[in-house]
Parts: C-alpha cells; sequence; structure tokens
C-alpha cells in the first residue's frame, strides 16, 4: 500500500506539469497566431528565444537541487515554492492584452519566460528524486512507469478536452475561452503539486559523502551515457512538439477532417497506454537499449502507414495507434534511463549529481522544444501558410513533411544515438558498489557513536 501511495503521489507530478506543458507543446503555437494574433515566424522565433533563455534558467535549478540540503529532502521542497507561481504565470501567458503588436510580443515573451522558469522549478526536482525515493531497481521502474501513465493521462486530457472547453467557456470568443480553460489547468496543477509532496519522501541518501563544489567539479561528473541521454531526450521532445504541432494542420488542412480533431488527440494519445502499462514487464526481459530501438521501429511503421493510407480512416486510426504505441514507448523508456545514468556518476566519477544531470537534460528539452517550434514557424512560412484559410499545393506538402518525414527522421537519430548506449550491463555491479559503500558508510558512522559513548 505504502508503495503505491509513493508511486502514485510520484507520477501524479507528471500529470500536473502536463497539463500545462502538453498545451505549451501541441496549442501554443495555434494560440500564438489565430488567437493571440502574431505570425508563425514571430511566433516561432518567441518561443526559440525563451526556451533557450529557460534552458538556461534549468541549469541553475538543477544545481540549486544539488546544494539543497532540508529534513525534507533535495527535490521535494520545491513542489511546495513552485506550485502557486507554476499557477500565476500560466495564467498571465494565456492573456491577450489590448496593446499594440510591440506590446504584445513584449507581453509574450515576458509571460512564456516566466512560465517556463516556473515549470522548472517543479519539474527538475521531479526528474531527480527517484534514486531518492528507493534503491530497488524494479520499483524505480515502476515509479518511471506510473508517472509516464500520469504523463500521458495529462497530455490525453489536453489533447482532447482543450478545444471543447475553449469553445464551451468562448461561446465564440476564443481568447477568453483559452483563458479559462488554462486558469483551471493551472490552478489543478497547483492542488497536484501540494498532493505530490505529501505523498513522496526521500529515503535514499546518496552513497557518496556530500561535499561542497563548483560548477566545474560537478560537471567532470558527467560520464558518456549521459551525453547518450541528453541527446535522446533532445531528440525525443523535437518529435513530441513536431508531432502533436503539426497534427492540427495537418489533418485540418490536408486531410479536411477538423471534425477529428477530439479524436485524434485522445486515441492518438491513448493508444500509447498499453505500451506504458507492459513496460515494467518488458524491462525484465528486455534491455532498455534494445527497448528503445523496438520502439523507433514501431513508430516509423505506424507514420509510414498514415501517409499511404491518409484517405483511408482504417489506416489513419492504425497508424495514430502503431504511433502512440512507440512515441510513448520512446517516452517512457528515455526516462526510465534517467536513474541508472544518476547512479553511474555515483559509481564511475563518486559524484552525487542528479540535479546537474536533470539541469541538463532540462537544458536540451527546452532547447529541443524551441528550436523544434521555430522550425515549425520557419517550415509553415516558406510553405505559404496563411491562417484560417485554404492552403496552397506547396503549404499542404510543408505540412505533410513537418507531420511525416521530419518525425521519421528523427526517429533515425533516436536509434542510431541509443546504440551507444551501454549502461544495461553494468547495473548489477552498480548495486553491489553501492550496497558496499553504504555497508562502510555505516559502519563508519557506528565507529564515530562508540567514540562519542
Amino acid at each position: 500500500m505504502n508503495k503505491w501511495k509513493t508511486r502514485i503521489g510520484y507520477g501524479v507530478g507528471d500529470l500536473g506539469c502536463n497539463l500545462v506543458f502538453s498545451t505549451m507543446a501541441s496549442y501554443l503555437m495555434f494560440f500564438y497566431t489565430d488567437v493571440f494574433g502574431i505570425t508563425a515566424a514571430a511566433a516561432g522565433t518567441l518561443m526559440l528565444v525563451t526556451k533557450i533563455i529557460d534552458a538556461f534558467a534549468d541549469t541553475g535549478m538543477g544545481l540549486l537541487v544539488d546544494r539543497t540540503h532540508t529534513r525534507w529532502g533535495q527535490g521535494r521542497p520545491y513542489f511546495l515554492i513552485g506550485a502557486i507561481p507554476f499557477t500565476v504565470f500560466t495564467i498571465l501567458t494565456f492573456i491577450v492584452p489590448d496593446f499594440s503588436l510591440t506590446g504584445k510580443l513584449m507581453w509574450a515573451y515576458v509571460s512564456f519566460t516566466l512560465l517556463n522558469i516556473a515549470y522548472s522549478v517543479v519539474n527538475i526536482p521531479l526528474n531527480t528524486i527517484v534514486p531518492r525515493l528507493t534503491s530497488d531497481f524494479h520499483e524505480r521502474n515502476w515509479l518511471v512507469t506510473t508517472r509516464m501513465i500520469c504523463a500521458l493521462l495529462g497530455t490525453a486530457l489536453v489533447m482532447s478536452i482543450t478545444t471543447p472547453l475553449v469553445h464551451l467557456f468562448g461561446q465564440g470568443n476564443s481568447q477568453r475561452g483559452f483563458l479559462i480553460t488554462m486558469s483551471i489547468y493551472g490552478i489543478f496543477s497547483m492542488l497536484i503539486f501540494f498532493f505530490t509532496f505529501l505523498n513522496t519522501k526521500e529515503v535514499v541518501p546518496p552513497s557518496v559523502k556530500h561535499e561542497k563544489s563548483s560548477f566545474i567539479q560537478d560537471l567532470k561528473g558527467l560520464t558518456g551515457p549521459s551525453i547518450i541521454f541528453f541527446i535522446v531526450n533532445f531528440l525525443y521532445f523535437a518529435l513530441f512538439v513536431i508531432r502533436n504541432t503539426t497534427v492540427i494542420y495537418y489533418f485540418t488542412y490536408n486531410l479536411g477532417r477538423t471534425n477529428w480533431l477530439t479524436f485524434v488527440g485522445l486515441f492518438g494519445i491513448l493508444s500509447g497506454l498499453p505500451m506504458l502499462l507492459i513496460l515494467p514487464w518488458l524491462q525484465k526481459r528486455v534491455s532498455k537499449k534494445n527497448g528503445l530501438l523496438l520502439s523507433v521501429l514501431i513508430y516509423i511503421v505506424g507514420d509510414l502507414l498514415m501517409y499511404v493510407g491518409n484517405s483511408s480512416a482504417i489506416l489513419l486510426i492504425a497508424g495514430l495507434a502503431i504511433t502512440g504505441l512507440g512515441i510513448y514507448g520512446i517516452f517512457g523508456i528515455t526516462f526510465a534511463i534517467q536513474p541508472d545514468v544518476i547512479d553511474y556518476s555515483e559509481y564511475k566519477k563518486k559524484r552525487s549529481i542528479a540535479g546537474m544531470i536533470a539541469a541538463f537534460q532540462g537544458f536540451f528539452v527546452k532547447a529541443s522544444m524551441g528550436l523544434a517550434s521555430a522550425f515549425i514557424g520557419i517550415i509553415l512560412k516558406m510553405g505559404g501558410y496563411v491562417p484560417n484559410s485554404t492552403q496552397t499545393a506547396t503549404a499542404l506538402k510543408y505540412i505533410e513533411i513537418t507531420f511525416i518525414w521530419v518525425p521519421l527522421f528523427i526517429c533515425l537519430l533516436i536509434g542510431i544515438s541509443i546504440w551507444f548506449y551501454k549502461l544495461d550491463d553494468k547495473r548489477a555491479e552498480m548495486d553491489i558498489e553501492f550496497e558496499r559503500r553504504r555497508a562502510l558508510s555505516n559502519e563508519s558512522g557506528s565507529d564515530l557513536l562508540k567514540q562519542i559513548d
């Protein structure tokens, strides 16, 4: 029962994150171009610049977590600290002020930057605390799987109910509809972060003694598997943003199936649920490397099926289901790799740098999302996309490229990157060494107490 309390307490934290994160990834470009009232190129540049700023903020947040030592743990206090600012800046980002175009851009830059920083405050700790919640390898897989399922549910909610809620609350006024909808998401996220704080506890100390260190010293604790982990994160989130953003354009303009948007949002995501449910079982039988390669192959098959079957409802549905399995397989296994990467730095370099690793992960994720958003804006502009209009053949072709072919290419890059990942064979060796170090630490502590007595 206690295990499930921790699993759910930890996992729902990503539901809170994804109510807003998935909206940013899937709807923000559309909001900025078709509701807020700026061009696709300006929106893409805005998202690139703010994400790059936030990527540096992630580094600072990671360093802060590594240097935080309280009775509540290292990462856990930030669920309380960041919850209210996260809600406030979510609401501010979706306000459309009655300003000039320049004033609107300034508002968008400031509000979105602050939202991204608030997101880092709650999300970086969520990425660091798994090794501190349990030392059991399979229980960590369960924690990560529970988190991924909650993240999926958050994304599914966003993709399936956001448009209906905007219509319900807006009654023809999209500005009001988005504002009310995002206010609700923000408040729910705040309550979820409070719940996560109350239902998690950091119980596993690092296997190395805490010592004051500089940024450069922490940087030396990074390893080859860390770099592979960062690259795969960069590629996955580019895939996530490009697919979830362009699916709206592709089904609206290329396929003319606007009545499918709610279904596409829900089914394209929930179809990945079976993959997440079997991941703990799968990871007992297949290495993380092979599991990720399998997920890449599954996504590519589904992607090509949607291309060849774009005029068939059955093939489109099948393609959505298969790509859902693939993308969430990549998602779940990528995050399951993180605790191993954190442990390997402790094992190999004798440095506890969970915050640093989470910070660089965040840096690459934010940079990826910014570049992906900018890329979409540039491609749409190159194709001659005009919002809320009948698109030219060139514009339709460019939308197809971003939805079908760019994700396929990214999947190939993920497969090439993970091919060099070698930690699966070292897990047992690391666990034995950690037990030895902790036993020595306990003996030293006992000897010290005897001397005091």
